[in-house]
């Protein structure tokens, strides 16, 4: 298992060695001793928290609210900086879910996520108390990634799918970086712009406006993880210049660049998400 070092903190990374059966999830193990005050960078998908272990993580909020347990975020948790999570002796399946397929998965219209966290017992109820149960008695990582996709193909299969219009302007948007404007989108599909953007919004969980930016977002912090020059990124990403940049790093993160940067949720995913 590999691991990931970060000042004092060691985490242990698992990855599957199988592609989900659900195009479109992708998950990752992580074992984490002392997981201290962990800043959440938002991220154009929603996360499925699975929380097994001994310790138990907490998701501390800017408003003091805390939550503990399995979790639901929404695109975009963690906008401003707002949101850490913390704990020791921290076990979790963390599962990432493209918005195209997350209302299928999870039995709810996404919009009611944006930006938010429930706990995962509030949309699945006792199913939600199994999965913890049944992660912890697994013996390997490879045995609880193969039970988290079992559960997320089956509550797939059953649920309701996007309109295949809706899919099609995601693809758009993510394959382009963020960068199609919406206008061109709806044109593309043959729909109003009014009608793109209410389908898209109540479907997959945010506005196309405001999940380009995300997307466009993220694109851009992994640049700047991996050592590139902020106008450079700013320049390839399509933004304005390199202050419209800084004006959205901050947005999303509270942080400037230079601080997203050195930022552990970002600094992992070369490791738990290969092929991102």
């Amino acid at each position: 298992m590999p691991t990931f070092m970060h000042g004092t903190a060691v985490w242990d990374v698992a990855r599957p060695q199988r592609p989900s059966r659900v195009a479109g999830v992708t998950m990752a193990g992580f074992g984490v001793h002392d997981l201290g005050a962990l800043r959440m960078v938002p991220h154009p998908a929603v996360t499925l928290l699975l929380e097994f272990g001994a310790g138990t993580p907490v998701l501390d909020r800017a408003t003091g609210e805390q939550q503990r347990g399995c979790l639901v975020a929404g695109p975009g948790l963690g906008s401003g900086g707002a949101v850490r999570v913390r704990g020791e002796n921290v076990e979790c399946v963390q599962v990432r879910l493209s918005p195209v397929i997350a209302r299928a998965v999870l039995g709810v219209e996404p919009s009611a996520l944006d930006g938010a966290v429930v706990p995962l017992e509030a949309l699945w109820g006792r199913e939600a108390f199994r999965i913890r149960e049944r992660l912890g008695e697994a013996p390997s990582w490879q045995a609880r990634f193969a039970l988290a996709d079992a559960l997320v193909t089956r509550r797939y299969a059953a649920g309701a799918p996007v309109d295949p219009e809706v899919a099609w302007a995601w693809r758009r948007l993510t394959d382009g970086h963020g960068r199609p404007r919406v206008e061109e989108l709806a044109a593309d599909v043959g729909w109003s712009r009014k009608r793109l953007w209410s389908r898209f919004r109540s479907q997959l969980g945010l506005p196309p406006k405001r999940a380009a930016t995300l997307v466009r977002f993220d694109h851009a912090a992994h640049r700047l993880v991996a050592g590139e020059v902020p106008a450079r990124v700013a320049a390839d990403a399509g933004y304005a210049d390199q202050s419209h940049l800084h004006r959205d790093v901050v947005a999303f993160t509270g942080a400037t660049p230079a601080g997203l940067a050195a930022e552990p949720f970002l600094a992992v995913d070369d490791l738990a998400w290969p092929g991102r």
